[in-house]
């Protein structure tokens, strides 16, 4: 929990509060070089339920817990929505379509994603027939941030489309490099030209940029109606909504996919696994692999693949800090199996995933990468255990309740779109196979970046 007095006395109930020796900053040095080693260590000494002082806010790691206040919080100061935080009708009509990202209506996006997949492998990496070296982040990221952009937004139509998805491209990652800093309560006038770089992007995303594009999915079509309805159609603050979905759908994505590959290529072993599995669905699908792309899957199929999902997954394990926020609205009491507390008006409740992701009790171990980790008899493994009980959260990494992410489903089907890709038409190879760590800027808010890079190279298959 996020409370914002660090002076304050620990009251009957509350659970132990934990300063550190640094005044004001507490323990937020010792957590921010090694969290998760640090919350384990807390763990065991004071229990589940704890206080962490946190440069000068405290932190417990768990309709009067809510997490829309807290989500309207970070869509004002990072993205400009000023709107939502006093009109509760806005907020919910956003929220409801979000549906769109789900059901028969990510059948229609799949579809799409993977003709614009298609049609990228082919025009840029598919005449690639002699070894290509590329630095896999800025390669991954390139590759998603299009796929991604271009299947939600559309397909910008101007002659000069290069440069313009290229400049859009970096501009997003010069935003998306300082938000863990525009989350903060550091002064934007602190922070470079993240500022004007944030007012550029919004300005990409008018309502009057949008009418540019060409096969914008129903979920911008949606979205724009509802916004229109509250807004001026040449109101600024359209753009800043529509940035603050393009991030949610980019931000994690790009991550995910790079810590899956990485893990990948540290196992060719696995990797054959991999190829095998996708070449069997290919087979009894009549899918032949002949010159050009023309790759086509349904959700269904897709689910099919559980040794790819498994492998997701389990990076996913390794990487996820996204952790759970519930602002309390009042005065209350938390029943749990363990105990009871009290939680005061105004703290932010925080449940710690990587806590559970790195349970050796529930995850036998949960420093390695097991590719097959979330497999049982060749079908998907869902029971896992802690003091002898089944565990109804045991992977975390989208959130929980309210705040899970609605995107879940396309985020999983692209990297397992791209990841087929790869397997079926490349030949590819790690060249500098070092062990790559975390790097917990991001703490918190979602999959963490490398704290380096590696090279790896790639050829179409002839």
């Amino acid at each position: 929990i996020v409370r914002h007095s660090p002076i304050a006395l620990v009251r009957p109930g509350e659970p132990p509060l934990i300063k550190g020796w640094l005044p004001y900053l507490g323990m937020a040095l010792k957590f921010q070089k090694d969290p998760l080693n640090l919350m384990k260590t807390l763990q065991r000494k004071y229990g589940d339920i704890f206080t962490l002082l946190l440069g000068g806010k405290e932190l417990k790691n768990p309709k009067q817990l809510s997490f829309r206040k807290f989500s309207k919080r970070i869509s004002a100061k990072v993205f400009t929505v000023k709107k939502m935080m006093t009109d509760e009708d806005l907020g919910e009509d956003i929220h409801g379509a979000f549906h769109l990202l789900q059901g028969k209506a990510l059948d229609s996006l799949l579809e799409n994603m993977i003709q614009i997949l298609n049609q990228i492998f082919e025009s840029k990496l598919l005449k690639t027939t002699n070894w290509k070296t590329e630095r896999m982040f800025p390669f991954i990221s390139s590759l998603v941030f299009e796929t991604t952009f271009t299947t939600i937004y559309g397909k910008i139509l101007a002659g000069d489309r290069e440069k313009i998805i290229g400049d859009l491209r970096d501009d997003f990652f010069k935003f998306d490099d300082k938000f863990p800093y525009l989350v903060s309560d550091i002064p934007i006038q602190f922070l470079g030209n993240v500022k004007s770089i944030r007012k550029k992007l919004i300005k990409c995303l008018t309502s009057e940029k949008l009418t540019t594009l060409q096969g914008s999915s129903e979920i911008v079509h949606r979205r724009q109606d509802i916004l229109e309805k509250y807004y001026r159609v040449e109101d600024f603050e359209i753009g800043a909504h529509h940035l603050g979905l393009l991030w949610a759908s980019v931000a994690n994505t790009i991550p995910a996919m790079f810590w899956t590959m990485y893990y990948l290529l540290q196992y060719p072993e696995v990797m054959k696994v991999l190829r095998d599995e996708v070449e069997g669905l290919l087979q009894s699908t009549g899918q032949k692999i002949g010159p050009g792309l023309s790759l086509c899957f349904d959700r269904e199929q897709l689910d099919s693949l559980v040794c790819l999902e498994s492998t997701i997954l389990e990076a996913l394990r390794l990487s996820s800090f996204s952790s759970v926020f519930r602002f309390v609205e009042e005065d209350m009491s938390l029943d749990l199996e363990i105990d009871k507390y009290c939680l005061r008006k105004g703290d932010f409740v925080a449940i710690f995933p990587p806590v559970v992701h790195c349970d050796p009790e529930v995850f036998e171990a949960p420093e390695e990468f097991r590719f097959d980790r979330f497999l049982e008899d060749g079908k998907k493994k869902k029971n896992f255990f802690k003091r002898g009980k089944k565990l109804q959260y045991f992977m975390i990494p989208f959130g929980l309740g309210a705040s899970k992410c609605p995107g879940r489903y396309f985020a999983i089907a692209e990297i397992k779109m791209l990841l087929i890709m790869f397997l079926t038409y490349f030949d590819l190879e790690v060249i500098d196979k070092k062990p790559i760590g975390l790097n917990y800027s991001r703490l918190f808010f979602g999959i963490q970046h490398p704290d380096s890079d590696i090279s790896f190279r790639y050829k179409a298959k002839s």
